[in-house]
């Protein structure tokens, strides 16, 4: 069994450590910040802020009425960055999205007005009732962090999240997203039903309750892109990087998965690992980070084969299978 040992280096490791206490102080800060709003749901709003930190983007599939909106507007409400909405629809264009140069006949020349992708977060609601070639237009700026333009590329501020939504119930006038555009978010998470005391109690608040319009800022962008660079330095021990790539490696070889996670895949799950690390107050990644990321981060990357299908496998089941018997790095 592969062992390892944290960093020990008591003189380097007590700043990282103190950073990293600060970071978790942060992160739950925001994560009950949202709660006043998503009750019962720690879970999805700690994998959503990972996203955040982790410089990727959340899909969220749900029923309707689930909050699914509701917890992409209370973390864009919970940090002072500018946020936009943009409510797919069959007759959506792509311009509407990245924006269009217009004639400045004063000027004579072309200018280029920015769409509501030019933002800190943004919320793509509905996204898979926009055609095809619409939701394309979400692809560079996922993956690049800019939208070109008349071969003219524009930046998008920092951080930049694109947080998404759909439903998975009603599929008529849907076009399924792609797996090339699947690939290039870092989670797809689902917030489920809230249970009985978590309902019960968004009865009793009402309107007068905790609204997301009401929620106190308690980050800026500035503090977000702190901690986001402080994410990208938690120490990961080598043994850590075979486990992640072992784990990608085995989905490409599963007798249930047609698909297995890419190279990218493998990056995501690092990124995320790193801030999960943070979260908990620690400089350093352990498997048991990876391990509670693997499936949110990777299953939907994974295609099953019609087999696994019949016997109603998923990609989530198939994915237990390989973490099940994967062994496990121990520290030293």
């Amino acid at each position: 069994m592969t062992q390892y040992n944290y960093p020990d280096q008591m003189a380097q490791a007590q700043q990282p450590a103190a950073l990293a206490g600060q970071f978790a102080q942060r992160f739950q800060l925001l994560a009950g910040n949202i709660e006043r709003v998503v009750r019962g749901k720690r879970e999805a709003v700690e994998l959503a802020l990972i996203c955040l930190f982790a410089e990727g983007h959340l899909l969220i599939e749900d029923v309707p009425g689930t909050g699914k909106t509701t917890l992409a507007r209370s973390v864009a409400a919970s940090v002072d960055a500018e946020w936009r909405r943009i409510q797919f629809t069959p007759d959506l264009l792509p311009s509407d999205i990245t924006g269009v140069s217009i004639f400045n006949q004063a000027h004579q020349k072309f200018e280029f007005h920015q769409g509501p992708v030019f933002a800190n977060i943004v919320l793509a609601d509905e996204i898979n009732r926009a055609s095809p070639k619409t939701q394309s237009a979400l692809l560079e700026v996922m993956e690049e962090r800019r939208v070109t333009v008349d071969a003219e590329p524009h930046p998008v501020p920092r951080p930049f999240l694109v947080v998404a939504t759909q439903n998975p119930v009603d599929m008529d006038g849907t076009y399924p997203l792609p797996e090339a555009q699947l690939d290039r978010f870092l989670m797809k998470i689902s917030v489920g039903y809230p249970d009985h005391v978590s309902e019960v109690e968004v009865l009793k608040g009402g309107p007068t309750g905790p609204q997301v319009e009401r929620l106190p800022v308690v980050a800026r962008a500035t503090d977000v892109a702190g901690m986001i660079d402080f994410a990208s330095r938690i120490h990961v021990a080598d043994p850590v990087y075979d486990y992640i790539v072992g784990l990608c490696a085995a989905t490409r070889t599963s007798p249930h998965l047609r698909l297995g996670a890419s190279p990218r895949g493998s990056l995501a799950l690092l990124r995320a690992a790193r801030v999960r690390a943070a979260a908990a107050g620690r400089h350093y990644v352990v498997p048991e980070d990876v391990k509670a990321l693997a499936v949110p981060v990777l299953a939907h990357r994974l295609i099953v084969t019609p087999e696994a299908e019949l016997r109603e496998i998923g990609a989530a089941s198939a994915l237990g299978e390989i973490l099940a018997g994967m062994p496990v790095p121990q520290a030293a």
